[in-house]
């Protein structure tokens, strides 16, 4: 059982760090600074970036004796202070656990006592960039040695900014699109930023895809490429290409089908609820694929790649 609950605390962490750099981001490039459709007027903003980091401290924390459990074998043993001390002061991951859960209280404190601005946003997004970069230390990113471990590091960091973006993104339209355009003007407002997205979203794509086929590169090699079927990381990771596949479709029908229907619509009543509710559906299944990709990464970062073997 200690398995499972460590995949889960992971991917709590990396939900939670991602909506608060991506939602954050999103906040700043892709709502108007102020006034209807702004993130200083929406009410759940400042809650979801809390919340965001509250989910991040409690499961970096937990993490702690969930790792020194696995790794002394059993609950038992993990949760002496002795064990706990080796893990955060001995292990990589220890450390990069300890860091996250600071961040993720500063990002709360600040959500929660700081007035709401793009300022704000700005270092909250800073926060939840550093624990994103730090999850390189709790996988297989910062484990490559040789001249090779560098470029391994930087893309594992450079590929989970990526993702951190998108996620963010997906959550903060939910949000948006979860009652619909209340005014028309928070209907022109959700227009743009969908639109501001697009261009967003064509960058992300090609750094996921660039900085995913160097991590391939050095967790499956050419000379393991049969690893993608008949390892557990490599099925797993099959998996998760093809639920990327999948979100890809979702995103550009959003874009090429669902905004411009969104555009046609504004002003009339019935069009413009019709293409909300297309949309507010297309989102919620592009975020539900989203976590499950989330969650193949939680798990199959915790099994040995095939260049390992």
């Amino acid at each position: 059982m200690l398995e499972p609950a460590v995949v889960v605390l992971r991917l709590m962490q990396y939900a939670g760090a991602m909506v608060l750099m991506g939602s954050s981001l999103f906040f700043v490039y892709a709502l108007p600074r102020s006034g209807p459709g702004s993130a200083t007027e929406t009410p759940w903003a400042r809650k979801l970036l809390a919340a965001a980091g509250a989910l991040l401290a409690v499961a970096a924390l937990l993490s702690v004796p969930g790792q020194a459990s696995v790794l002394s074998g059993s609950l038992s043993e993990g949760l002496k202070v002795e064990t706990l001390r080796a893990v955060v002061t001995g292990m990589d991951l220890g450390k990069a656990a300890v860091l996250r859960a600071a961040l993720a209280g500063l990002s709360v404190i600040l959500a929660l006592s700081v007035k709401p601005s793009r300022t704000s946003w700005a270092l909250g997004a800073a926060l939840g960039a550093v624990a994103t970069a730090s999850f390189a230390w709790m996988g297989h990113g910062a484990a490559t040695e040789g001249p090779g471990g560098p470029v391994h590091l930087v893309s594992d960091i450079l590929h989970g900014w990526a993702a951190a973006v998108w996620v963010g993104a997906l959550v903060a339209f939910l949000l948006l699109l979860r009652a619909g355009a209340a005014t028309p003007e928070a209907s022109a407002a959700l227009h743009r930023a969908l639109h501001g997205f697009s261009g967003v979203g064509t960058a992300l794509v090609a750094v996921l895809v660039v900085t995913g086929a160097i991590n391939g590169w050095f967790l499956i090699g050419l000379g393991h490429l049969d690893g993608l079927w008949t390892t557990p990381y490599g099925r797993l990771l099959s998996l998760k290409l093809i639920l990327f596949v999948g979100m890809l479709a979702l995103a550009a029908a959003n874009r090429f089908q669902l905004t411009p229907a969104l555009g046609r619509g504004l002003g009339g009543q019935d069009g413009e609820r019709a293409a909300v509710a297309a949309l507010r559906r297309s989102v919620v299944i592009e975020t539900a694929v989203g976590l499950a990709v989330l969650a193949l990464v939680a798990w199959f970062g915790t099994l040995a790649p095939p260049a390992a073997m």
